[in-house]
C-alpha cells in the first residue's frame, strides 16, 4: 500500500490509497470467499462455484463492490493508526479513482478537526444576573401545591360560573345541517380554558343542570376544517353537571400530610430556599452561557460540513423523539407544515452551526488551560453520588459502564472550565 495525504478545503485531509495488483487481488479474493454462497450456476452446488467461472458469468467486477467495501476501512485504518496529526470527526467521503485487475486508488477526503483562534477569553467584564426571591413567588408555589392537592366536588345549587368543569351534549349544525364532528355526549369542558370555539363557553354560563340552549358561534377565518371557515354555527347544548375545584386550607395540619414538613412557616423557609438555589443556579447557567458565546463570536474555526450536517441530524432526531412524546409522528407534522425532512433539517443549520462552535471553542479552551478530572476526583464524585443513594461507593461504581464514568468526569472537567473562565475574567 502506498498513501500521501495533503490539506482539503474547510479542515478536510485528502487523502490517496493506492493498492497494487497483489493487494487488490488478496481484496478480490476475500470478497469472493464471503459472497460465493450467493451466487447459483448449473453444474456447481451452491458457495462451490469456482471464482473463475463466476467473473465469466456474472462479468469480471463482480466481487469490485465488496472487495472496496471490505479493503478500504483495512488500510484506512493502517494510515489512522500511522499518521495521528490526522483527527477524523467524521467517516469519509470515498471516491475510487482508478480500478482495474493491476490495482485501485481510493481517493478520502476526511472531515478533520478543524484548529480555532479563540478570541478574548481572558480579562473580560461579564455582568450576572440576580434573581430575587419575592413572597409571591413562595406564594404561587404554595397555589401549585394546592393544585396538586385539589378535587373536583359537584355543585348542585347553582347555574354555570367561570371555571367549573361541566359535562354537556352538544350538536352544531350550520345552515341547518349538522357538520363532522360536531356532535358528542357526556364531553368535559373546562370553563374559560378556550378550548372550544371563541364564544363557546361564555355562553354555557348561566346554565342550570338540566337545561336546554341553543348558543350561536362563528369559526375563525383561520380554522383549521375549510369547510367551516368564517361559517356560522348552531350548537344545541343540553347540560348534565357541574363540579368545582376545591382546594385543601393552607394550615399545618395540610402541609405535614402533602410534604411531610412540621408547619406551614417552617414549609415556606423551605420553598424560598429551594427557590434561592434555583435563582443562583440559573443565573449561572446564564453566565456561563454568555460567557462561551462572547467567546465564540469572536473565535475563529473553519467547521467541516460533516460536523454540521452530524448535528443538524441529532436535532431534527431528538425533535422527532419530543413528538413522539406528545402523540405526534414526524410524517404527520411535516404533512401538516407542508414540509419536507429536508427543510426541517435546513431551519436546523444556524443553530447547528453554533453549537457546534461553541463546542470546539470549549474544547479549545480546555486544551489550553490543561483542565482535567484526576482519577481521585471521579472517586470522590462516585463517593457523593453513593452518599446521597444512602450506598457505599464501591457497590455504586461496579454497577456504572465507561460511558457513565466518562460522563463524570467529562461533567467535571466543564466545572472546572468554567471556574476557571470565571476566575480570570471580571464578573459583576
Amino acid at each position: 500500500m502506498k498513501y500521501t495525504f495533503e490539506k482539503g478545503e474547510k479542515s478536510t485531509v485528502k487523502l490517496t490509497i493506492e493498492l497494487n495488483k497483489e493487494e487488490w487481488k488478496a481484496a478480490i479474493d476475500g470478497a469472493y470467499e464471503k459472497t460465493k454462497g450467493k451466487y447459483s450456476v448449473p453444474g456447481f452446488r451452491k458457495g462451490k462455484v469456482p471464482k473463475k467461472v463466476l467473473e465469466s458469468a456474472y462479468g469480471e467486477g463482480i466481487f469490485y463492490e465488496e472487495a472496496i467495501n471490505g479493503s478500504f476501512p483495512k488500510y484506512y485504518s493502517e494510515v489512522l493508526d500511522k499518521e495521528t496529526s490526522i483527527e477524523p470527526v467524521a467517516a469519509p467521503d470515498l471516491d475510487v479513482k482508478d480500478l482495474s485487475e493491476n490495482g485501485i486508488t481510493f481517493l478520502a477526503v476526511i472531515p478533520v478537526k478543524p484548529e480555532v483562534k479563540l478570541g478574548a477569553y481572558k480579562g473580560v467584564t461579564y455582568k450576572k444576573n440576580v434573581y430575587k426571591v419575592l413572597k409571591k413567588d413562595v406564594d404561587e408555589d404554595l397555589a401549585r401545591l394546592q393544585e396538586r392537592n385539589s378535587r373536583m366536588v359537584d355543585v348542585t345549587d347553582r347555574a354555570v360560573a367561570d371555571g367549573d368543569t361541566v359535562t354537556i351534549d352538544y350538536s352544531g349544525s350550520v345552515d341547518g345541517v349538522k357538520f363532522a364532528g360536531g356532535t358528542a355526549e357526556k364531553q368535559p369542558l373546562v370553563i374559560g380554558s378556550k378550548t372550544f370555539i371563541p364564544g363557546f363557553e361564555e355562553q354555557v354560563i348561566g346554565m342550570n343542570i338540566g337545561e336546554d340552549r341553543d348558543i350561536t358561534v362563528k369559526f375563525p377565518d383561520d380554522y383549521h376544517a375549510e369547510e367551516l371557515k368564517g361559517k356560522e354555527a348552531v350548537f344545541a347544548i343540553k347540560l348534565h353537571e357541574i363540579k368545582k375545584k376545591e382546594l385543601p386550607e393552607l394550615n399545618d395540619e395540610f402541609i405535614k400530610d402533602a410534604v411531610g414538613a412540621e408547619s406551614l412557616e417552617v414549609y415556606k423557609k423551605e420553598v424560598k430556599e429551594r427557590l434561592t438555589k434555583q435563582n443562583k443556579d440559573r443565573a449561572d447557567r446564564e453566565l456561563e452561557d454568555e460567557i462561551i458565546k462572547k467567546i465564540t463570536e469572536t473565535s475563529e474555526t473553519e467547521i467541516p460540513d460533516a460536523l454540521i450536517e452530524n448535528q443538524t441530524e441529532r436535532m431534527v432526531q431528538e425533535f422527532g423523539y419530543r413528538l413522539s412524546y406528545q402523540g405526534i409522528s414526524m410524517d404527520d407534522y411535516l404533512k401538516y407544515l407542508g414540509k419536507t425532512v429536508d427543510d426541517l433539517k435546513k431551519d436546523y443549520v444556524e443553530q447547528a452551526t453554533n453549537i457546534v462552535k461553541s463546542q470546539l471553542v470549549i474544547e479549545k479552551i480546555i486544551e489550553e488551560e490543561k483542565i482535567d478530572a484526576t482519577d481521585d476526583e471521579v472517586e470522590a464524585r462516585v463517593k457523593e453520588m453513593a452518599e446521597k443513594q444512602g450506598k457505599k461507593a464501591p457497590d455504586v461504581k461496579k454497577n456504572m459502564g465507561a460511558r457513565q464514568l466518562d460522563y463524570i468526569k467529562n461533567d467535571i472537567i466543564v466545572k472546572k472550565l468554567f471556574d476557571t473562565l470565571k476566575s480570570q475574567n471580571t464578573i459583576e
